[in-house]
Formats: structure tokens, sequence, C-alpha cells
């Protein structure tokens, strides 16, 4: 296992994907080590804000990590406090990296999740890690911010980033889309409110992408930024229509004016062929499988 002795610290590890990451990680041969603003009595745990410089130094003085997966975000695109994301996002991003370049200990790889977000919207088709960025809400510009100030870094730390576009599973927070579909399935709702639904997605399944990410931190793809992301979409009509398979259960969808973006594309496809050139094969699984999991469990 090429993990096998070495020390993983994920921040934000009790975020809906570091448990997944986590636990690939385990499966490599790491000790995992988690850092996290909330208190928690799993171990090798620290509760650490990212905005308190001091406390992160002592942090990655007392884990000394190999590798850091870096999670730890302001993720939901509604959340009400703009200056959160901008905090946390990008001051929070500088402060660990400052705190793991003044430790002086070596590391083999930083992966840095960014996202898809960053090409906003108005593009259709298929997009490749070279289509121009387009950020457009304070989320995605604050994550673009992170990956232009942690360039600054990459003559001194071992650093690459990611861009996942959607990705879904088991633990994710309702007030996503497909979490959202599945709970009011589950439940046996008689109707739910959505925006559009002839939209054309890039779904990932979490599971996958947690092997990408670990998959990557093999490879040591250094400097570069990479689509985590299917290649294939699917529409939130053919979601629905997956999960009144699987359920048997059919609801009213009506269609909310208020959550119908203007001037929405219609289809965003992630291109995934530079992660695939650097990690080899790798499939997420099809949307009704993940659906179906989702569905079962949680």
């Amino acid at each position: 296992m090429f993990g096998s002795g070495k020390r993983a610290l994920i921040t934000g590890i009790n975020g809906f994907t570091g448990h997944y990451v986590a636990a690939e990680l385990s499966a490599a041969g790491y000790r995992v080590f988690g850092l996290g603003s909330l208190p928690s009595c799993q171990t090798d745990y620290l509760q650490v804000n990212l905005l308190d410089a001091h406390a992160l130094n002592d942090a990655i003085e007392q884990v000394k990590p190999d590798v850091i997966v870096h999670l730890a975000a302001i993720a939901f695109v509604g959340h009400g406090d703009a200056s959160a994301f901008y905090n946390v996002n990008v001051i929070g991003t500088r402060n660990l990296l400052q705190a793991v370049y003044r430790s002086g200990h070596p590391l083999d790889a930083i992966l840095i999740a960014s996202s898809a977000n960053v090409y906003g919207n108005s593009i259709g088709g298929r997009l490749a890690e070279t289509t121009p960025t387009d950020p457009l809400n304070d989320y995605a510009v604050s994550k673009l911010a992170m990956e232009y100030m942690a360039k600054l870094w990459s003559d001194k730390l071992p650093i690459f980033i990611t861009r996942p576009f959607n990705y879904t599973g088991v633990g994710q927070a309702d007030n996503f889309l497909l979490p959202k579909l599945v709970k009011h399935y589950k439940e046996n709702a008689a109707m739910i409110e959505l925006g559009n639904i002839d939209v054309w997605r890039d779904f990932t399944d979490v599971r996958a992408l947690s092997k990408a990410y670990v998959a990557l931190l093999q490879m040591r793809p250094l400097g570069e930024t990479i689509n985590v992301c299917s290649g294939k979409t699917y529409s939130l009509r053919e979601a629905i229509r997956f999960c009144e398979k699987i359920t048997g259960h059919s609801l009213e969808i009506r269609v909310n004016p208020a959550f119908v973006r203007p001037n929405e594309v219609k289809r965003l496809c992630g291109d995934a062929t530079k992660l695939r050139a650097i990690i080899g094969e790798w499939q997420t699984p099809p949307l009704e499988e993940t659906l179906g999991w989702m569905l079962e469990n949680g």
C-alpha cells in the first residue's frame, strides 16, 4: 500500500466528503488525522478554526502530515453570509498553506479542492480545464480566488487543485438538489417544488470521487488543475424517473419560478480526459445506482 506508514491530514473531515476520503486513505495505508471547527470525540481529530493561524501552526506541528486533502470550505452556494466564503475559502486556505510552509516538514502532496462552479453556467458543452472561468456567485468567486492564492505557494509546496463537478451520495445535506429529491421520495411526499427539470448535469458518486482523489495523491500531478467528473450527463427529469422506478412512488412536480435561474445553460458536462490521463481508467457508478444507494441508506 503506497500510504503505509504515512500520515494524511483531511481538513473538514466531518463534512460530507471527508468521511469517504478518510476511508479511502485508510484503505491505502495512511494513518488519517482530521481537522474540523466543531468538537468531535473521534480519534486523531483536532478542533481547529482555519482562521486561527496559531492553532493551525500547532496542529501541523503535531500531525506532521505527509499528504493533505483540503476539503474545509463554506460549500453551499446559497449560504447567507457572503463574507464567510472569502474568510474560510481564501484566508483559511492561506493560513493552512502558511502553517505547512512554516513547519518545514516535507510533504508528498497537498490536494486543494476547488469547484467546477468557477466555470459559471454560461458556456454549454463539455468543459475542460482550459475553458475560461466565469464565476457567477460569491462561492465561485471565492474558490477561484483560492486557486490563484494557492498558486502563489506552488514553488514552495507540492500543491495541485481539483475542480469537482456535481457529486452526491449518502450523507449529503438535503439542501442540495439530489438529496432533496431522495428525501421526498423516501418520505412518500405528495409534491416537490423544483426549478427547471429539463437541465442536464454531470453527476459523480462521492465514493468514486474519493477514489479519484486518493489516486491523484499517489500520482502527484503537482502544479496541475484537474477536473473530477464523469463526462456523462443526466437530466433532472431522468433523476426523477430513476427515483420513481426504484421506489414505486410518484409525486407531483411543481416548477417554482423562484428556483429557475435566468439564462441557465441546459447542458453542463465536465471533460475528464486529463483526470484519466493521470490516474488511468476510472469510472463513477451510473446515476441510477447512486440514487438507489441513497434511497436505501441514510
